[in-house]
């Protein structure tokens, strides 16, 4: 079993900063890219940026400049510091990882359960 646990989201204003985290535990044998997803109401899930595990980043034109990923690796970990937020920036905030479990052959995709952020102008 392989579970990701995202914390940090919250309320802030605009203009202000969070950072977000990502812990992967469970029967892990090693972690391949991850990265962080967003999903406003009635909107679909879009990838916010994602890191390799060489820690090769990219990110979507949108927060290009204001956030930042990182990992680390010893502890399965990936953040995301979102600086100058907006309001648009507001949603629920996911975090995925592609994981080869120690029972399994193969990666495959895992999700937690997202943590909301919240932008008040």
């Amino acid at each position: 079993q392989v579970q990701l646990v995202e914390s940090g989201g919250g309320l802030v204003q605009a203009g202000g900063s969070l950072r977000l985290s990502c812990a992967a535990s469970g029967s892990i044998f090693r972690t391949g890219d991850m990265g962080w997803y967003r999903q406003a109401p009635g909107k679909q899930r879009d990838l916010v940026a994602s890191i390799t595990a060489n820690s090769n980043t990219n990110y979507a034109d949108s927060v290009k400049g204001r956030f930042t990923i990182s990992r680390d690796n010893a502890k399965n970990t990936v953040y995301l510091q979102m600086d100058s937020l907006k309001p648009e920036d507001t949603a629920v905030y996911y975090c995925k990882g592609y994981i080869r479990a120690r029972t399994s052959i193969r990666y495959q995709d895992y999700w937690g359960q997202g943590t909301q952020v919240t932008v008040s102008s």
